[in-house]
């Protein structure tokens, strides 16, 4: 190969970075990593800098990484507050029958509560219930609406 070849090849892969990676930065923008929500605009707080909930991907009632992120710091501070006790309500989105969503939006809460209790908060300190879909925060139908609806919050009962 020569010289202008290799020159030509290296400016095309530069291209394609860049594309590729304007790309992943507008999914991103709109508040979505995949079909998990990660803006701020739903998000309430448990005291400063502690947000109240996480959220899911579709039919999953697995942890994310950011979501682990969110309860540590919510055991961190019911570690500091030990009088204080939780609910923890999970969602679901409008899509699946009711029986459905509220038997994921039960287990979305018990994979809130069992987090937590793995960093010591004890269980006798929370309770959970499931609304499955209905008490949505975004009513509209719309994959932002649903991810900002596949949630758990934790709220403080004293």
């Amino acid at each position: 190969m020569n010289f202008k070849t290799n020159l030509k090849n290296l400016i095309l892969i530069a291209l394609a970075t860049l594309i590729l990676n304007a790309c992943s930065t507008a999914k991103k923008a709109d508040g979505l990593d995949g079909d998990v929500y990660t803006g701020k605009e739903t998000v309430e707080f448990l005291a400063s800098g502690v947000p109240d909930r996480v959220f899911f991907a579709t039919n999953k009632s697995s942890l994310t990484t950011k979501s682990r992120e969110t309860l540590r710091k919510q055991a961190t501070f019911l570690r500091k507050n030990k009088n204080l006790s939780v609910t923890i309500e999970g969602h679901a989105d409008e899509r699946g029958t009711r029986e459905f969503n509220l038997a994921l939006g039960e287990r979305r809460a018990n994979a809130a509560k069992d987090y937590l209790m793995t960093y010591g908060i004890s269980g006798k300190r929370i309770s959970v219930i499931s609304y499955g879909k209905e008490r949505p925060v975004n009513t509209e139908s719309t994959p932002l609406a649903w991810s900002q609806n596949r949630r758990s919050v934790t709220v403080k009962i004293n």
